[in-house]
């Protein structure tokens, strides 16, 4: 009973940790790279409308948003399960995979981010976190 908790733990930290970390850079982000002048980031409208007006330097700070949040959800699920580690990262990053795709039909972006997002940021986010994993908690592999 005890494992069977602590695996649901594992899953609902990484969603929390990794959705906070990717909040706080999507939040951040465009304090460190600007975007271009007038562009309203506040409403999906004021975003739809400016999205031509945006560099590819534009996107780096929503790629890191959902790799680095994958990343740290997915580690924290590994590292927090008590079976089958390996697993519950890559649980993690397969939610955010979904809200990754979800994302592609409710946010504009070019379809180079879009595919660049979704076959690098989610999925191989997980695989890192397992082999950060692995070296954090070794003996301890699942």
């Amino acid at each position: 009973m005890i494992k069977i908790l602590r695996n649901i733990l594992a899953v609902v930290a990484g969603v929390i940790i990794g959705s906070v970390v990717n909040m706080a850079i999507v939040t951040y982000g465009p304090t460190l790279i600007p975007p271009p002048a007038g562009v309203d980031m506040t409403t999906p409208e004021g975003l739809a409308q400016a999205i031509a007006l945006f560099e590819p330097r534009h996107f780096l700070a929503p790629f890191l948003a959902h790799a680095l949040g994958t990343l740290a959800g997915a580690l924290v699920a590994y590292v927090v399960a008590a079976s089958h580690k390996a697993r519950f990262a890559y649980v993690i990053g397969v939610v955010f995979l979904a809200g990754g795709i979800a994302a592609c039909f409710m946010i504009p972006a070019p379809v180079w981010f879009m595919a660049a997002d979704l076959l690098l940021a989610y999925l191989p986010m997980a695989w890192l976190a397992i082999k950060l994993g692995r070296r954090i908690a070794p003996g301890k592999a699942g």
